[in-house]
């Protein structure tokens, strides 16, 4: 029906982010808060709960970031509509929250006028991207192309993940530090083992130093 409001969950773990966005978004007669959720867990297990029409998700959050809740929300619902609302425009941020399954991609501080069209738009079943997060995603697509005659080649996230293991670091220390799950670190892990020929992380150590592939 025409007169049906779009039930959003909002899913963020600061407490004055979520109010604040609750409030914002009551302005407008077609979109109601139906929910709001404080980590990516419970971003899960509300948005199976609620069913919300569109949910707008941090990426860093405790027990589960954001890209994590994405893709366990859309393996339980495919057909869910996801806009990510964060800080982060990094490169890596960006593809892993579109390909966990996110229609839109807003950063924070983004006009509300913008927030709102983004929720319709998406709820509609289009997608939104902020001009720089959608230039930055072009960009790195580009990248991807420019490596297709080396398959090899690692990804700016591997290497990332790499240095820290250079460092010492265990792999619930690397998720730590870069604000990912420790099942995100094992999968980045076997595809660095794949792509440098090894079998061990100590293995990928030496390879890596010997390669000039990270700083020491």
């Amino acid at each position: 029906m025409a007169n049906e409001r779009i039930r959003i969950l909002i899913a963020d773990d600061h407490e004055m982010v979520r109010e604040g966005l609750a409030g914002m978004l009551s302005t407008q007669r077609d979109l109601q808060v139906v929910g709001t959720a404080s980590d990516g867990l419970e971003a899960v297990r509300k948005a199976a709960e609620l069913q919300p029409d569109v949910t707008l998700m941090d990426l860093n959050m405790p027990n589960m970031d954001g890209a994590g809740a994405i893709r366990q929300i859309k393996e339980q619902q495919p057909t869910a509509k996801i806009v990510v609302l964060t800080a982060y425009d990094t490169d890596e941020r960006i593809l892993d929250a579109i390909q966990a399954g996110a229609q839109g991609y807003l950063l924070k501080g983004t006009p509300r006028e913008e927030l709102f069209r983004a929720v319709r738009v998406v709820h509609q079943g289009g997608s939104l991207l902020e001009p720089t997060v959608a230039a930055k995603l072009l960009g790195h697509l580009g990248q991807l192309l420019r490596r297709d005659d080396d398959p090899d080649a690692l990804t700016e996230r591997e290497l990332e993940v790499l240095q820290l293991m250079v460092r010492g670091l265990r792999n619930r220390e690397i998720a730590e530090q870069l604000y990912i799950t420790e099942r995100t670190v094992k999968f980045h892990a076997g595809v660095i083992f794949q792509k440098l020929k090894v079998a061990s992380r100590a293995e990928a150590i030496a390879v890596a130093i010997q390669r000039g592939l990270v700083r020491l």
